[in-house]
């Protein structure tokens, strides 16, 4: 299987953003501008691992911006970007990825889609990169003055992510090492790599200003057309020995518990589906695949949270979500309320956006011999369009 790792520079101290605080840690939405675009690699299927270089002063700040993320371990940039990537991409020498792509950690709207259009071109190419095409009418200045229009037919404003073999940038940046290249793939073109370019998006801005920061909130308080999206999820387990089950979150004291490969929460479980399969993106065993001894006995608020970010680094929310538990026992009425606050943490909502319901099969079928329980869930969320 192809292996692909996420190289996010974040070691720039940002001179043109006016602020003492580096711009990749400046607030946006509440949370760091770093924060916004490691949720969205981490939240892409096809990525294994996300790293960030970081300036060696900036290790408290980026400790709070990754706080709760699963992220290699941090390494310390260089006097300059290309000094930065190169020893990010040293960092992964040890166990190297396939394929890499390296982003800038102050685009924090990178989109799932131009991930996934870097790393399907870099199939059949060396390199690829996002980027937009230029529209605007290009002039060149002498003296404040115009000097002349440059003819935009071909050029493209590059972006980030940009992604190659791992092997072969690692190779061209340590060779580019005496250069002071703007991008990767100068260095790539340097080195003889043909790069593919790929559409980025309008969204995927960078944040250099303080005009860009007052830009981003505005994108992000809702200046773009968000669609609701719904999705359901189900799922069973069977009763086997043991003093309790897991529902919801919740620890309940019972004569049986159910079997599966994480803590078999089947609430957890099918309310986790449901948000993966409003996002368009797989189901739960896509994620954690139960042939995975790493996920043997995983509390499955694990997977829930997984999914809740995948929304969040999609721009997008939780409005609503609606669990049904189907079993004859344990009885759920007098657990009803703390699951609801259970899961209101775990989906960071409010509780009256949440509803957790029980019913049984009137002794029916498996579930009502009491042989195990079912769940069926619903998710509805909001999403920008295009991401």
């Amino acid at each position: 299987m192809t292996t692909a790792a996420a190289l996010i520079v974040a070691a720039g101290r940002g001179q043109r953003f006016g602020s003492k605080l580096p711009k990749q840690y400046a607030e946006l939405g509440g949370v760091p501008v770093l924060r916004h675009s490691l949720l969205t690699f981490l939240a892409h299927p096809q990525i294994n691992r996300v790293g960030v270089v970081i300036h060696p002063d900036d290790r408290d700040l980026y400790d709070r911006a990754a706080e709760g993320l699963s992220l290699e371990q941090p390494v310390a940039g260089g006097d300059s970007r290309q000094a930065s990537v190169r020893l990010g991409l040293e960092s992964l020498a040890a166990d190297p990825p396939d394929l890499v792509l390296i982003h800038d950690g102050a685009r924090p709207f990178v989109s799932q889609i131009a991930i996934g259009r870097v790393l399907d071109a870099l199939q059949r190419s060396p390199g690829a990169i996002a980027a937009q095409p230029v529209v605007d009418t290009l002039k060149r200045a002498q003296d404040g003055c115009v000097a002349g229009t440059q003819d935009r037919n071909g050029l493209w404003r590059a972006q980030t992510p940009q992604g190659f073999r791992y092997t072969e940038i690692a190779e061209a940046h340590r060779a580019a090492a005496h250069k002071n290249l703007t991008d990767d793939a100068a260095v790539a073109e340097l080195a003889g790599l043909p790069v593919a370019l790929v559409e980025g998006g309008q969204e995927n801005m960078k944040v250099t200003t303080q005009e860009d920061l007052d830009g981003a909130e505005r994108w992000l308080r809702g200046a773009i057309a968000f669609e609701t999206r719904v999705g359901q999820g189900f799922d069973v387990h069977a009763f086997g020995p043991g003093d309790h089950v897991t529902l919801c979150g919740l620890r309940i004291d019972h004569d049986a518990a159910l079997v599966g490969h994480s803590d078999a929460d089947v609430g957890l479980h099918a309310l986790t589906d449901a948000i993966l399969g409003a996002l368009g993106a797989g189901d739960i065993g896509s994620h954690f695949p139960p042939s995975d001894p790493q996920w043997k006995g995983t509390d499955s608020a694990v997977f829930i949270t997984h999914a809740r970010d995948m929304v969040s680094a999609r721009g997008g929310r939780i409005n609503h979500v609606d669990v049904t538990l189907i079993c004859e026992r344990p009885k759920i009425g007098p657990h009803r309320d703390a699951m609801v606050a259970r899961l209101a943490e775990l989906l960071q909502l409010s509780e009256d956006r949440i509803s957790v319901k029980a019913t049984t099969t009137e002794k029916l079928g498996y579930l009502g011999r009491g042989e195990g329980m079912a769940a069926q869930a619903m998710a509805t969320l909001s999403l920008p369009l295009g991401r």
